[in-house]
């Protein structure tokens, strides 16, 4: 069985990392790390009273994870622009109750720089912002800010499909 239906001679998985996230129509520079993509649905055990000695487990309530995104700081604000909107240290008046929720987009390239994936992550917020990374003077580490999504839900564009070369 082939594991590429459109490059069958390929056998190699694709590399995880060449991404792009974008919100807002735009995407959010120098990421370099998002964590995974994950729902879990609870399982309810139901048993009939017919049956005493077995029960049966139906699927429950589906969740999904927090998304987590790292950021090398720059001088680009967007992180802090959005954390900002929901939770202002000038109080609840400079919070925006419109624009706190955004719709977010992964998108996954192969090596050649060709998209293969996208996923489309519904109704995001900030639930926590870490502006700056632990200081350290004898240190020679890039300073990463992370920005934790919550949300809503997600699902595969099925519209961005596998490159014809690969």
């Amino acid at each position: 069985m082939t594991q590429f239906s459109v490059n069958t001679h390929r056998f190699d998985p694709y590399r995880n990392f060449k991404f792009k996230i974008k919100w807002d129509n735009q995407y959010v520079a120098g990421l370099s790390k998002c964590s995974a993509l994950k729902k879990t649905t609870e399982m309810t055990e139901w048993r009939d009273g017919g049956d005493p000695s077995t029960s049966r487990k139906l699927p429950g309530k589906t969740s999904y994870e927090a998304i987590t995104l790292e950021q090398g700081i720059t001088h680009d604000t967007s992180f802090e622009d959005w954390a900002n909107l929901v939770n202002n240290f000038q109080g609840d008046a400079a919070m925006s109750l419109k624009n706190f929720r955004k719709d977010v987009t992964i998108d996954v390239f192969n090596m050649a720089g060709q998209q293969i994936f996208s996923y489309n992550v519904f109704r995001c917020w900030v639930s926590e912002y870490q502006a700056l990374p632990e200081l350290d003077a004898s240190g020679n580490a890039v300073m990463i800010a992370t920005l934790k999504l919550e949300n809503e839900g997600w699902e595969r564009d099925l519209s961005v499909g596998e490159p014809t070369e690969a």
